[in-house]
């Protein structure tokens, strides 16, 4: 079983967030240190590590976060001038926190690389 994280707590509303979309399936906040006018993280509720502990039983879950991230940036503007998706895997890629989440990040270029 993997180790509850900080986002298991937001996903409950033990401890605050901005909380801008959440369903069965999926909670979407913003990111307390926004690399972009809009950085909003989605993650699945249910607790996945890593991208490499994904299932098939994963797949509805995955696939919200991509339209609720379609749907985060119509509602933010950003969608027609664009934006990035990003996804961290362990150490050297750069997840710190370890339940799979989703960058959207906009409202500004973004440039050739943004490390998050």
């Amino acid at each position: 079983m993997a180790e509850e994280t900080i986002f298991s707590k937001i996903i409950r509303k033990e401890i605050p967030a901005d909380i801008v979309y959440q369903d069965e399936l999926v909670t979407a906040f913003r990111d307390i240190s926004p690399r972009a006018p809009t950085h909003v993280l989605i993650i699945p509720n249910k607790l996945i590590p890593t991208v490499n502990d994904v299932t098939e039983s994963d797949e509805a879950s995955l696939g919200r976060m991509m339209t609720v991230a379609a749907k985060i940036a119509e509602q933010e503007g950003i969608a027609e001038d664009g934006y990035r998706l990003i996804m961290n895997c362990n150490k050297h890629g750069r997840q710190e926190v370890f339940h799979i989440h989703m960058h959207l990040i906009g409202g500004q270029d973004v440039g050739p690389m943004l490390s998050i």
